[in-house]
């Protein structure tokens, strides 16, 4: 007999993750509520939280969510919509919003009552980013005009108030440059790839162009061609051969029926000097450039630019204060945490018993060596001729593991959200390391507010434009991977010390995390990032682009989770990070954070799929 709820919003919940479930044609899926904001990965989907009040407002709002998920897990492939995304962050903006509402519309189409539903979390969202407010186009984001737009057309529903405030301050200037291109909208709604192809076009139309990349559909018509000539080439293979042996014997030969003014016959002593590396005339376009260009600042993006890189650091915590000072810092963050310190030791103790209770159920059964499974042995007795059943304890995949904590050292973290992320960094290394988990910690922020050594060598060089990064960096090692906790216990008490705490570049700082947990030899390599919001640096963005660092970061997170060699999660405290990061959590309580970050690690090192999918729904 079931055991009837206490919470009278249960009901509603287990039925409307089963129907997002059926919507998706997904039964698998792992559908979660939460507080935190709403979020979907390859695992499950994030809705909002239901109370026990079940006001309409949120229960209008998780249902347009979780129809919104839904019908994009349903109608949308990832691998066609990577082949066709933009590289540039506006473009890639614009196409990602057109092709949401692409699935809205298809699924309002088959289903109508999605409409009203999706339409609850418009007008939410509009509202809660003050969109119906806004009097100028420069207000509101280009991007969800055009997605505003297209559900508009497709669907012929009028929007939400907010929303549709957006697409009208935008509507005049789309419509304008890219309205002939979208009078198609209707032939290419439930094709993807044909949608894709017409949203690159809308992206052109609007001036954008330059950020589209590469054409997909030629790169294919190139490779088609390729295997055509390749079919082609076994019928004159055997002139070939004669053409090269005739070519060997008699070079003049073969220019029988060329000008011999407009071309030089290569020698065997030409192709030497060549081979030698001396000049030759090549086709416009393709001369090598003298000198070479520079290495990029940045592997996730070419364009990014620093201004100086001498001044930037790199360097211990213990080299930024004397032993005596880290001693007495640390005391002062024990001292900060002491009200802490028994929920922080609980929760240690639940995240060690987790991942130890993973080891040790982890087992290989009926084996015919190893150890004798006295759990078997009544198969024995009971029939003499049963053999007796062995097994062996199979190594976990954490045990070869490595966990790296990228903790955001900025002036805005000073205070109780420095004090939480150092003592809780300090309760996981501790933690982590008795399970054979080895911990990197590692801080970010710059050597001086507003600019530093490299303004001034700016500014003496007479402020050329567009300098790139305009600041000097500081990366603070605290604790290194290979060194033991109890070695470098006092260093987290530089967080502590007045003064430390400046600016903070995001992008540079996880590029930097990154590549040093690349020269790591684990097989399995997890980076958990602890920010309180975007990257600021008021020197670099009063004299670039207002996005300069937002997009570097944004770049820098796509490589890392393109590559896949590193696991990326990241904690906000305070501000929501989703909107950088695939896997986040949010914080609102910096006293949340303890819980925050074990939960999440917990859940990534469970071995089941889906209950680690539970496992972030439930923390993020």
């Amino acid at each position: 007999m079931t055991k009837p709820t206490d919470n009278p919003a249960d009901p509603f919940k287990k039925a409307l993750a089963e129907a997002t479930r059926t919507m998706a044609d997904d039964p698998e899926m792992a559908v979660a509520f939460s507080v935190d904001p709403p979020g979907m990965n390859k695992e499950g989907v994030r809705l909002p939280q239901v109370s026990r009040r079940m006001t309409r407002d949120e229960v209008m709002l998780a249902r347009g969510t979780a129809d919104a998920f839904a019908l994009r897990r349903k109608y949308h492939d990832e691998a066609v919509s990577n082949r066709y995304a933009p590289t540039g962050p506006l473009a890639l903006e614009i196409y990602e919003a057109m092709e949401t509402a692409r699935c809205e519309a298809v699924g309002a189409r088959a289903m109508p009552g999605t409409a009203v539903n999706i339409d609850a979390r418009i007008a939410n969202e509009a509202d809660r980013k003050g969109y119906g407010g806004a009097t100028s186009s420069g207000e509101v984001p280009l991007s969800q005009a055009a997605g505003f737009l297209v559900r508009h057309l497709a669907t012929g529903r009028d929007l939400p108030k907010s929303a549709q405030n957006v697409m009208n301050l935008w509507r005049g200037f789309i419509e304008e440059q890219a309205g002939g291109t979208l009078e198609n909208l209707d032939r290419v709604l439930e094709n993807q790839a044909a949608f894709a192809r017409l949203t690159r076009q809308v992206i052109s139309d609007l001036g954008y162009g330059d950020q589209l990349g590469e054409d997909p559909d030629q790169d294919q018509d190139d490779e088609a061609g390729e295997a055509e000539e390749d079919q082609d080439a076994p019928d004159n293979a055997g002139q070939e051969e004669q053409d090269s042996e005739d070519s060997d014997a008699s070079p003049e030969d073969t220019q029988d029926d060329q000008d011999d003014t407009s071309q030089a016959q290569v020698t065997m002593e030409d192709s030497a000097d060549m081979e030698q590396g001396e000049e030759t005339e090549l086709p416009q376009g393709e001369a090598p450039q003298e000198p070479p260009p520079p290495a990029p600042w940045s592997d996730a993006d070419p364009n990014y630019t620093v201004y100086a890189t001498e001044f930037d650091e790199e360097i211990k915590a213990e080299d930024l204060a004397e032993p005596a000072e880290l001693e007495r810092l640390r005391a002062y963050l024990d001292q900060q945490l002491e009200p802490l310190k028994g929920a922080v030791s609980r929760l240690a103790n639940k995240l060690q018993r987790r991942l130890q209770a993973q080891q040790n159920r982890s087992w290989l059964f009926d084996l015919e060596e190893g150890t004798l499974d006295a759990g078997r042995l009544a198969r024995v007795v009971a029939n003499p001729t049963t053999p007796l059943s062995f097994k062996q304890e199979k190594d976990t995949e954490f045990r070869d593991t490595v966990v790296t904590l990228l903790l955001d050292n900025s002036g805005s973290m000073r205070g109780r959200p420095i004090s939480i992320a150092a003592i809780c960094a300090d309760v996981l290394a501790r933690t982590l390391e008795r399970c054979a988990v080895k911990v990197e910690i590692l801080g970010f922020t710059t050597r001086a507010w507003k600019g530093g050594q490299s303004r001034e060598k700016w500014l003496a060089q007479g402020r050329p434009a567009a300098p790139g990064r305009l600041n000097d960096l500081r990366h603070i090692v605290y604790k290194s991977a290979d060194a033991p906790w109890r070695r470098v216990r006092p260093n987290l008490g530089l967080m502590m010390k007045e003064g430390l705490l400046k600016e903070n570049i995001d992008g540079e700082a996880l590029e930097w995390a990154h590549r040093r947990m690349l020269r790591r030899q684990e097989a399995r390599k997890i980076l958990m990032v602890i920010s309180d919001g975007a990257p600021v640096d008021d020197s670099t963005l009063s004299v670039n682009p207002a996005n300069f660092l937002e997009k570097h970061l944004r770049d820098v997170i796509a490589m890392v989770e393109r590559r896949k060699a590193v696991e990326l999660i990241a904690i906000g405290i305070g501000h929501d990070v989703t909107r950088y990061y695939e896997r986040a959590v949010t914080i609102t309580d910096v006293e949340q954070l303890a819980g925050a970050m074990t939960e999440q690690l917990a859940g990534l090192f469970e071995s089941d799929p889906r209950k680690r999918a539970r496992a972030f729904g439930r923390a993020a």
